[in-house]
């Protein structure tokens, strides 16, 4: 849920917009989807967005699909082509000439400045403790006899 902006001219149609825009970056939205939600015409809320939020509905909807780009860079496996899809941007070459401008460093060298995802994955403590015994068997049992 949205808060209140600091300046009450922000209307509730536009942070309705802001709202589609922060919950659905995935999916293809445009400033015209996210005009129809703020039901105003489209250069008639892009004056208004901008005005209110200090940056277009364009480069807004981008800064919030290149963080969530970056989130997963940092705390995934997954292919730089795979998370540009993954986050509603549909070529890999503008995704990284963004993401340059935005991060100062490519998608691969981003990640490359970051631990490992494998690093991040936090296994429970009865998993440790099941895979972390000993393999050796201590009681002599046969190890041709199926365990009862």
């Amino acid at each position: 849920m949205a808060t209140a902006p600091a300046d009450p001219s922000v209307g509730r149609h536009l942070l309705r917009a802001k709202d589609l825009a922060d919950a659905r970056y995935a999916e293809p939205l445009t400033v015209a989807d996210l005009a129809s939600a703020a039901g105003y015409s489209r250069a008639y809320f892009s004056q208004e967005f901008r005005r209110a939020f200090g940056e277009s509905p364009h480069a807004y909807l981008l800064t919030r699909r290149l963080e969530r780009a970056a989130a997963l860079l940092r705390t995934t496996d997954y292919s730089v082509a795979d998370i540009c899809v993954a986050v509603g941007l549909d070529s890999v070459g503008s995704f990284t000439t963004s993401f340059v401008r935005m991060h100062g460093r490519t998608p691969t060298e981003y990640r490359a400045a970051c631990p490992p995802a494998s690093q991040l994955a936090l296994i429970p403590w009865c998993v440790q403790r099941v895979y972390g015994r000993p393999k050796h068997r201590t009681f002599r049992e046969d190890p041709a006899s199926p365990a009862n």
